[in-house]
């Protein structure tokens, strides 16, 4: 049991990794199966599986399972070993249950198409509880570009982070970034706000890099 329950409409920082800091996502497949459950497993209906569900979605009008959320997704990066959620709990229990979806079912995913066996995850993950606008706005910025900070990719065009959402070049309907992006005047604006302080943040995570070599 976790010490303080996560509460409705608050939000909250969420991560995980790999067990041993493996990598999770070996190829596209894996992110792309990945950001597909983050979409199909988000309603407070269990959906039994991603098979079952694309199959009950040809049957029905209905998008099965999404009539109700668990949560709201903030802005997410996807990076090799380890993932990063802003999630705002819209159901009761709704990040917990959001979380076992996901890192069950992609579990079972990743152990199948591997041939391996055992946990994938380190562990329950990690939450965080977000208590100011300004700490939103910064972790936004520190999740939409983890992956530069963690120096995989020096562009903005890593598939596999909300920043592509955030910036209008595509729509995936997984995430939810007005609450950020309408204390900006323009996208433009956001943009610089997120280039100023990752460069700042991956700058200082070089830094103590160096400090314990």
């Amino acid at each position: 049991m976790r010490k303080k329950p996560l509460v409705n409409n608050e939000y909250y920082h969420i991560y995980n990794r790999g067990v041993e800091k493996r990598d999770i996502f070996l190829c596209d497949r894996d992110y792309g199966r990945f950001l597909l459950s983050m979409k199909e497993f988000n309603g407070i209906d269990p959906i039994f599986s991603l098979y079952w569900h694309s199959q009950q979605k040809r049957k029905s009008d209905v998008d099965v399972g999404r009539l109700q959320k668990l949560v709201d997704i903030v802005c997410y990066c996807l990076n090799p070993n380890h993932v990063h959620f802003i999630l705002k709990q819209v159901s009761e229990g709704g990040i917990s249950e959001f979380m076992k979806r996901l890192s069950g079912g992609y579990t079972k995913y990743f152990n199948h198409r591997y041939k391996r066996s055992g946990v994938l995850f380190q562990g329950k993950f990690k939450s965080v509880h977000i208590e100011t606008n300004a700490q939103l706005l910064y972790l936004s910025a520190y999740i939409n570009k983890n992956y530069f900070i963690h120096g995989y990719s020096n562009n903005s065009s890593w598939s596999y982070s909300s920043l592509l959402d955030y910036t209008e070049k595509r729509n995936t309907e997984i995430c939810s970034p007005d609450i950020i992006l309408s204390q900006f005047k323009n996208k433009n604006e956001y943009c610089e706000f997120i280039q100023e302080n990752a460069l700042y943040m991956r700058g200082k995570k070089e830094d103590e890099k160096y400090l314990l070599e």
